[in-house]
């Protein structure tokens, strides 16, 4: 029979592959992610932009015009312009996230040196511009929530949001607002107005990639038959509820206050509950949440009274 220790030290190893299990798998995933994002850059990049002089932002937009005005493929002035800000990154945030971006900035910079002789998708201008947005949004989105980058303009960000009263969007906006007028000034204002469109494109699929179509919002409310509310949101919504003692700052009177956390798509369902139940019940719904995790609970049947 094992004694207390030997069984101890075979549940200690045992823990300890599965740990090295998970962050195998946790690599693994990340990079897959990783690398089909900056496929899809790539391809965002020479199928649709670059043979039509519209540009991204950042480096990438950089990248384009000096490969428009030179000889230097593309795929090369990326990955070189992109590592100085590689060693900031390294330097400034860490060796995971510098592996991330450095991998990911040579796959793209891979795919566009075997896409640079491909005829474009389209000539059609718009058309253009809105898949190469989508599709850039889609491979950057892709890259960023799995840890890493593709572009410097992105790590310096990173790196100076919190040191200045600006967002880590807004220095990304200047920097490329300033480019794309550089843009319009080597070819044709068209174009630059063309590439403004295509990076609002992506900026708003970046941010739904990031964040998910289910965004969450905060929702509270205040209702005497609070009880019945709790119990159907959870019914019909799978939800779990939090209630908070409140008390009236006009009436002196003590309320239970509904706290829930829900999607938007839920957000409708949710009013239908209240003006079943209480079409006087005050409802206040908060602006989009960022990250929700936890809280869930598995749909349960509750049985009526």
């Amino acid at each position: 029979m094992k004694s207390d220790s030997l069984l101890l030290e075979e549940k200690a190893a045992q823990e300890v592959m599965l740990y090295r299990r998970r962050k195998w798998k946790w690599f693994t995933y990340r990079f897959l992610m990783i690398t089909i994002g900056a496929i899809l850059m790539g391809i965002g990049l020479e199928l649709f932009l670059v043979n039509n002089q519209i540009l991204d932002g950042g480096v990438v937009g950089i990248s384009i015009i000096v490969s428009q005005l030179t000889p230097l493929p593309l795929g090369v002035l990326t990955f070189v312009l992109n590592i100085p800000f590689f060693i900031i990154g390294y330097r400034k945030i860490g060796k995971v996230f510098a592996l991330f971006t450095l991998y990911g900035i040579a796959v793209m910079s891979t795919v566009t040196l075997l896409l640079h002789s491909a005829d474009p998708v389209t000539d059609d201008l718009l058309l253009a511009t809105v898949f190469g947005g989508v599709t850039l949004g889609l491979g950057v989105g892709l890259v960023i929530r799995n840890g890493g980058a593709l572009d410097g303009t992105e790590i310096v960000s990173i790196i100076v949001n919190g040191k200045t009263p600006f967002s880590t969007g807004q220095i990304i906006m200047v920097i490329n607002i300033l480019i794309f007028s550089v843009a319009g000034f080597a070819f044709n204002w068209d174009r630059a107005m063309y590439s403004l469109i295509t990076y609002f494109l992506a900026y708003k699929v970046i941010d739904i990639v990031i964040q998910g179509m289910d965004e969450s919002k905060s929702a509270f409310i205040i209702s005497r038959y609070y009880e019945e509310i709790g119990l159907e949101i959870m019914e019909q919504l799978g939800k779990s509820v939090t209630y908070i003692d409140a008390t009236g700052g006009y009436s002196g009177e003590m309320n239970k206050v509904i706290f829930v956390i829900i999607s938007r798509f839920e957000e409708v369902k949710l009013k239908s509950i209240l003006d079943e139940i209480d079409p006087d019940a005050f409802l206040a719904v908060g602006g989009s949440m960022s990250e929700v995790k936890g809280g869930k609970m598995m749909k349960k049947r509750t049985p009526h009274l």
